[in-house]
């Protein structure tokens, strides 16, 4: 074998010259036979020969050899350390030049050759790029597109792979094939060619790639991808082409017009199905295929149109389905049905509706059967739809009077930030405007303990910002005397004051009407923790400073008012000379901070 390899490779090079059609005919019969029975060995030989270079001459489309060539190029591109000395021997543009030909099979081989030579290499991308393979390649899809006999199919499944492994893994190359119209043109192959495994695997997998990126998704929802995928997936039992297309569906129904059509296409029938099918089932692949299933239900109610249309009023048979899963045995499916009951509660009317109808007790019911060790996704989300239906006024006294602080309050001993992190949302919903509720919570040392350390972790911005505006918000809606002596008492006065000096107006604000109440009602006790705080010095930074807020202003003002009534935080008043500073807002172009200026200005005129 090794000898006749050798010799062939002699021989080729004598007839590659004199162009002896026949002999050279038999020649590359040898060689494609060497390389059907050891490729990498035989692959390596050609290599050393120097007969690639030759092969570059061959490529004519003349030659009656032409597919034999092509075929061959195609065999070594298998190996990857071919791939560059491919490039280097000058094959991509005779190759490029030969798409042109009316021959089906040489635009076979030539296809396969291509598709070889690129895929991971950026070398062999780079020069099919330069020479304007992709275009070509996507002209023919366009033209075969609706002529389904076997040849054709087998040639368009080369070319979809040649572009997949042309644009794998590359932003700019994918970019490039998008803007040549390939996304169209494969949705049209698909719905033309479904009952081709072979084809229809590869478009899947081209969409798999090309919808990862951002501006595949406008191309995408003006076609009828969401239907073609939807009757595809209706006709899959394999578990594995399942898989396929819930590949290609997940990045495809982040973009809000493609989960409506999604909808419209019926998906949502397909995967309530798959969860009947799959829920009881312990075998990995129905464990995978329950799980992938019902996430991308939650994903499909993301949309405003998509989730106000399931929902239908509340009488919808999904939204009814997915208040099933709710109280389950399996921890996927409550997950699931917490997180869709979250996404169905982002607007007024439907979490007044669901409060109506029950569903707060459903979520208190999971959350129970999670306090001990129990499943924090789980935990997370069903927070997360109590903190939702929390928003609308008219749910927080009905929340209030089913339980729900009680409910929420078991998990102040999680350590999970996440967890953490709803439980300080859902209640500070809870709490706003409800005067009763809001004293009853801030006179709860272990909740106002547990808040005050929750303010120093730093690790978890989210929570400590919650944190911080639970204390506030316990203070702002209670106005209560009670309550400001247990923040005092448990060490939660320097937070506030630290929350003064927030990026977010919004919290400095919620610090400042807080820090206002304190002073109004316990400056007494609350004195030694301002003084040293430093709040004074902060108010001053605050007023001097261009960028701060009106209401900011405005705010600091009527607490440093509040302040005087404090003998040594009057001196420190005095000490910092804010007269300049307020006087000078008198003419601030805001009304309020003008006119407050004036006010403050005569007090501290009177004090001094």
């Amino acid at each position: 074998m090794a000898d006749n390899l050798s010799d062939t490779l002699k021989k080729l090079k004598i007839t590659a010259a004199d162009r002896t059609e026949d002999s050279l005919e038999g020649c590359l019969d040898c060689l494609l036979q060497a390389l059907a029975q050891n490729n990498t060995e035989t692959s390596e030989k050609i290599q050393g020969s120097g007969i690639l270079q030759l092969f570059a001459s061959l490529l004519t489309p003349q030659s009656s050899c032409t597919a034999k060539v092509a075929n061959i190029i195609a065999e070594v591109a298998k190996n990857e350390f071919m791939r560059i000395p491919c490039v280097d021997a000058g094959l991509i543009s005779p190759l490029v030049q030969l798409l042109n030909s009316k021959d089906q099979e040489v635009l076979l081989q030539t296809g396969r050759a291509l598709g070889n030579i690129c895929y991971d290499s950026h070398e062999g991308r780079s020069a099919v790029d330069q020479a304007g393979g992709a275009q070509i390649v996507i002209d023919h899809l366009r033209s075969l597109c609706s002529i389904t006999d076997p040849a054709n199919e087998k040639l368009l499944t080369v070319f979809c792979g040649m572009l997949m492994n042309y644009s794998n893994e590359n932003d700019s190359l994918q970019a490039q094939l998008i803007n040549m119209g390939v996304i169209p043109t494969l949705v049209k192959l698909l719905g033309i060619h479904c009952q081709n495994g072979a084809l229809t695997e590869m478009c899947l997998v081209a969409f798999g790639n090309l919808a990862e990126l951002e501006s595949s998704k406008e191309q995408f929802a003006s076609t009828s991808i969401a239907e073609e995928l939807v009757k595809l997936f209706k006709k899959q039992i394999e578990h594995d082409k399942r898989e396929m297309i819930f590949e290609v569906l997940a990045p495809l129904a982040e973009n809000d017009a493609i989960k409506l059509q999604l909808v419209e296409a019926g998906l949502v029938e397909c995967l309530l199905e798959i969860v009947q099918q799959k829920v009881d089932s312990d075998k990995e692949d129905d464990v995978a295929e329950l799980k992938t299933g019902s996430d991308l239900m939650v994903l499909l109610l993301l949309g405003d149109e998509s989730m106000q249309k399931l929902f239908e009023g509340g009488k919808g048979s999904v939204f009814q389905r997915v208040l099933s899963w709710i109280p389950s045995n399996n921890h996927q499916l409550q997950l699931a049905g917490a997180l869709a009951i979250a996404n169905f509660a982002r607007n007024d009317g439907n979490c007044i509706h669901m409060v109506d109808n029950g569903i707060v007790e459903k979520l208190m019911d999971l959350l129970d059967r999670h306090v001990e060790d129990g499943n924090v996704t789980v935990q997370h989300a069903a927070l997360s739809a109590l903190r939702n239906l929390a928003i609308p006024v008219i749910n927080k006294a009905k929340m209030l009077t089913a339980g729900v602080t009680e409910a929420v309050l078991k998990f102040l001993k999680s350590e999970m930030p996440p967890v953490q992190f709803k439980l300080l949302g859902t209640l500070r919903m809870l709490i706003d405007a409800q005067a009763e509720a809001a004293e009853q919570l801030g006179k709860n040392v272990k909740l106002v303990k547990r808040l005050v350390e929750w303010c120093e972790a730093k690790d978890h911005a989210g929570v400590m910002g919650e944190s911080n505006r639970l204390l506030s918000a316990l203070i702002r809606h209670s106005k209560s005397k009670d309550v400001i002596k247990t923040i005092i008492q448990s060490g939660g006065i320097k937070h506030l004051v630290t929350m003064a000096t927030s990026e977010h107006v919004i919290m400095q604000n919620e610090a400042l009407v807080a820090l206002a109440l304190i002073a109004a009602l316990e400056l007494g006790t609350a004195e030694k923790d301002l003084e040293s705080a430093k709040l004074v010095q902060i108010l001053h930074r605050l007023l001097a400073d261009e960028r701060s807020a009106p209401e900011i202003k405005y705010n600091s003002m009527v607490l440093i008012c509040a302040l005087m009534g404090s003998e040594s935080l009057h001196k420190e008043v005095q000490d910092l000379a804010f007269l300049d500073v307020v006087s000078k807002l008198r003419s601030h172009e805001n009304k309020s901070v003008s006119q407050q200026a004036s006010l403050t200005e005569q007090r501290l005129t009177v004090e001094s």
